[in-house]
């Protein structure tokens, strides 16, 4: 339960003081913009800002980066409203979130590379790569949990069974092995490859195998195989006891809609499946790597991007570490992610058949950007697909 006289949520705005603070920013211009924005259409820019603005006049988020991606090139990004509401900071494309969930979607690609370079069985044992992983009453393969269908818990939830790490204060060096021992020697909750069970901490498992397929540790691995070849300058792990620039401050929205700071959280514990900080631009910046198979073959991308089937019968939204959106009459297809955690809710899109692709992250936990990605999408996609595509 959130703490109402702690010395962490001291700020508070009132419904009506900060629905005016979001009427001047919502007529506003994005307060920065990438340099290259000549390069998105005037129309197309108007109908994003009408977009956001409408998005953050109904949540009362205080701010909210996004990027659009055009043709396989990064084409436009832009802040709106403030990352730091004490300090009269605006929001801008440089501005560093958490991105929670889509940190999934990231250490994917770092697994599929160690597939596709020979060194990561997706279907072997994870005890061959992390030995420090108890064996289970069935054997658990990299796919599965990558697809989340290995049978490893998610959170706790219930009277009195919370996970000690669901406002965790204590930051830890090693992240890895520390997140493992959270749940390593719990039981699973399904036998794997029989059904559909979300779980972050069975991301710290891929961190694992990450680590043992590859002998470097995960923070290392990614910066060298992920971060750098995308130029992803300014993505980097949340911690939350180092200083940080242009790192936002985390909100969130009482009941009756006042605006406060978020519960403090160290997300070293799980990195992988959701500890990572960034920019719009830097996603975008990725999503223009993996469009133009800068991270990993064709191949393998639509390996990656291809959903599971668990045994149970169910239709499974996800493929290996992304969503997938099926085309829909007003709705292009589409693979990606959304993300919350405390401060922040992200989502990102990729349509690969108009090469586009969009960024939505925003500063406030417990809402959902992935309408306004979709919104979004469309407007850049359907254009898009009128442009002749690169090979």
């Amino acid at each position: 339960m959130r703490r109402t006289g702690s010395p962490f949520t001291d700020l508070r705005l009132s419904h009506s003081i900060f629905l005016a603070i979001l009427l001047a920013l919502c007529t506003s211009v994005p307060t920065h913009s990438f340099a290259q924005e000549s390069k998105l259409a005037s129309a197309k820019r108007a109908q994003i800002d009408a977009a956001v603005s409408k998005f953050m006049a109904s949540t009362h988020i205080p701010g909210v980066s996004v990027a659009v991606v055009e043709n396989g090139e990064y084409e436009w990004a832009g802040g709106y409203g403030f990352a730091d509401l004490e300090n009269n900071v605006p929001a801008s494309e440089h501005t560093l979130f958490r991105l929670a969930s889509i940190s999934k979607s990231l250490t994917a690609v770092a697994a599929l590379q160690l597939w596709e370079r020979g060194k990561l069985d997706l279907d072997a044992p994870v005890q061959k790569y992390c030995p420090s992983f108890p064996e289970k009453p069935w054997p658990i393969s990299t796919r599965q949990v990558l697809g989340h269908i290995g049978g490893i818990r998610h959170y706790k939830t219930g009277e009195n069974q919370q996970d000690p790490e669901g406002g965790n204060t204590k930051h830890f060096d090693d992240p890895i092995q520390a997140g493992l021992n959270f749940f390593k020697d719990d039981p699973l909750v399904a036998q794997p490859g029989t059904s559909f069970h979300y779980s972050t901490q069975g991301y710290t498992l891929i961190g694992c195998v990450i680590e043992g397929a590859s002998g470097a540790k995960y923070l290392d691995f990614m910066r060298k195989n992920v971060l750098v070849p995308a130029q992803m300058e300014q993505t980097q792990a949340d911690d939350r006891f180092a200083i940080i620039p242009y790192r936002t401050r985390f909100y969130a929205k009482t009941a009756s809609g006042a605006v406060l700071n978020a519960d403090f959280l160290d997300s070293s514990y799980k990195i992988p499946g959701g500890g990572w900080l960034s920019s719009a631009e830097d996603m975008a910046k990725f999503e223009v790597a993996i469009l133009n198979d800068k991270l990993v073959r064709r191949a393998t991308r639509d390996l990656m991007w291809t959903p599971l089937k668990p045994s149970d019968g169910a239709e499974d939204p996800y493929a290996l570490g992304w969503g997938w959106r099926k085309a829909t009459g007003n709705e292009v297809a589409a693979v990606g992610h959304n993300g919350g955690q405390q401060g922040t809710s992200t989502a990102f899109l990729i349509a690969a058949e108009q090469r586009a692709g969009v960024v939505v992250l925003a500063n406030m936990e417990g809402q959902d950007p992935g309408a306004l990605a979709r919104e979004i999408l469309n407007i850049i996609a359907v254009a898009s697909d009128s442009k002749p595509k690169a090979k």
